[in-house]
């Protein structure tokens, strides 16, 4: 079995720390950071971490046992010829930097969410991976989550019947939280085409087509299937699907699932009512882990992934087409067809 060389640029939470914070958390199975996810696989070796600031690269080293640090991420992976960069940095470095490492040769990326803060910068990021066939995965982590997979695959067994529409419950900005709902989204059905975004902007001001804070937001997506798929600005981030034979939801943060059927037809008008099917149990797994090992998979059979560059920027542009439809007066925005320009900035 090849063992893989790993290297991550960012030292702080998703590169290092971040299981600490949620160790407790029912939502998450750990390991949750790129390192410790290197420390839990036989296939992932971490040899190198680079990071602007030397306190954070100390404490990478004594945390992790890495000698390889570095300043420069250029000359870590000229020295360290990794086989996997991940890229953890702040949001408005994530696509300057992805590109970067697709130029540099690295043959996989794992590429902080969200990928770009406009589509100019999303487009230079999936222009990079195409061009070098980087093998590409993103931290969006609920496509990778074996208790969504298991929503996913009662929907495609027709479990609901035909999917009529979608809902994402919670209250989120656009880029750092809606990013993640709108991925899951489209993952549970199947990933269809959003052919067209109307959105709202509940907090920020577009000036000179830039929003300098993340804004909260709401949306409408309308999928090339004709399902339609809304965000409900209160909840736990609950997902359900709404079929005709039935609906499926994703309770707290993914944590449990339920599914309820039309049953037989009853009395004299021959009513049906929802009954509550069992579901098979589900034993959490590490979703960084599972996104990790996707792309050695699909590297290995030359396959794309779960995650792969498309999809990726094809959900980045229908987030930004909530910004765009807000700045157009609230209108529906075709996608693709996103103003390259509008910029939306993501810590």
């Amino acid at each position: 079995m090849k063992v893989y060389r790993v290297a991550i640029i960012g030292l702080g939470r998703m590169g290092s720390t971040i299981d600490e914070e949620v160790i407790d958390y029912p939502a998450v199975a750990l390991p949750y950071s790129i390192a410790a996810c290197c420390a839990h696989s036989n296939r992932l070796e971490l040899v190198a971490g680079a990071d602007l600031l030397p306190e954070k690269r100390d404490a990478f080293g004594k945390k992790w046992g890495t000698k390889a640090l570095y300043e420069d991420f250029v000359t870590m992976i000229e020295e360290e010829k990794p086989d996997l960069v991940a890229v953890c940095t702040k949001g408005e470095n994530h696509a300057q930097l992805g590109a970067a490492v697709a130029n540099l040769g690295v043959p996989m990326l794992y590429l902080e969410k969200a990928i770009g803060c406009s589509m100019e910068e999303a487009d230079l990021v999936r222009e990079a991976c195409l061009k070098n066939k980087t093998v590409f995965n993103t931290g969006v982590l609920r496509r990778f989550d074996v208790r969504y997979r298991v929503v996913r695959e009662a929907i495609e067994r027709g479990d609901v019947g035909e999917p009529i529409a979608a809902v994402h419950y919670a209250a989120t900005n656009l880029l750092h939280g809606h990013i993640h709902s709108i991925d899951t989204l489209s993952y549970l059905l199947g990933d269809p085409a959003i052919t067209r975004v109307q959105g709202e902007l509940r907090s920020g001001e577009i000036v000179n087509n830039r929003v300098d804070k993340d804004p909260n937001a709401i949306y409408r997506l309308a999928f090339e299937t004709g399902v339609e798929a809304w965000t409900v600005p209160a909840g736990h981030w609950e997902f359900e699907v709404l079929g005709k034979e039935g609906t499926i939801r994703s309770f707290n943060n993914g944590v449990s699932q339920s599914l309820r059927r039309l049953g037989d037809p009853v009395g004299e008008k021959k009513r049906r009512m929802l009954e509550t099917i069992d579901l098979p149990d589900v034993t959490p797994k590490s979703a960084v882990l599972d996104c990790l090992e996707d792309l050695l998979d699909a590297y290995e059979n030359q396959r794309p992934t779960l995650g792969h560059v498309e999809v990726t920027h094809h959900i980045t542009e229908a987030c930004l087409a909530v910004a765009q439809s807000h700045r157009d007066g609230g209108g529906w925005v075709d996608v693709p067809g996103v103003d390259r320009d509008l910029y939306v900035y993501h810590v």
